[in-house]
């Protein structure tokens, strides 16, 4: 694997987990958010991580065509959430239905935490293999001094 499409790979994995964090990050803004825009409580976002083929440059055709299959990942961010919403009875609350009950957002506050987690780790491994695809494309032009 040539050592620019491993940058792009890592890259790629930069910001999968850029947008996964960013969407955790609402959920968790908006954990007691009873009353959107829409009308409805908040619903949880979702990022979908999925492979994705690297983009190529017009420079890179010919190594694209002898070395097929070189994938990414992109993530995609979906509110398809299919738990229920949470009801509590709080019949002073400004949102409460007739029968006194509020519909909170469907967002887990101890699973979006593990979700963040998981994607600041990956985040991070994707740097360090950034930087070291980065430090051997370094060390090998200082070869050819």
């Amino acid at each position: 694997m040539n050592l620019f499409n491993a940058m792009e790979v890592s890259s790629s994995g930069l910001n999968a987990q850029r947008t996964a964090t960013h969407a955790i990050s609402m959920n968790l803004a908006n954990i007691h958010t009873t009353r959107t825009d829409e009308g409805g409580p908040y619903l949880r976002k979702q990022a979908i991580l999925s492979s994705s083929p690297i983009p190529s440059r017009f420079s890179g055709i010919l190594a694209e065509r002898m070395n097929p299959g070189l994938l990414g990942v992109k993530a995609e961010v979906r509110t398809d959430d299919t738990r229920n919403h949470e009801m509590i009875f709080d019949p002073t609350h400004p949102h409460a239905d007739e029968s006194g009950y509020v519909t909170l957002p469907n967002v887990n506050l101890l699973e979006e935490m593990v979700g963040l987690l998981a994607a600041v780790r990956s985040y991070e491994a994707n740097v360090t293999a950034f930087n070291s695809a980065k430090s051997m494309v370094l060390k090998s032009l200082e070869i050819g001094k």
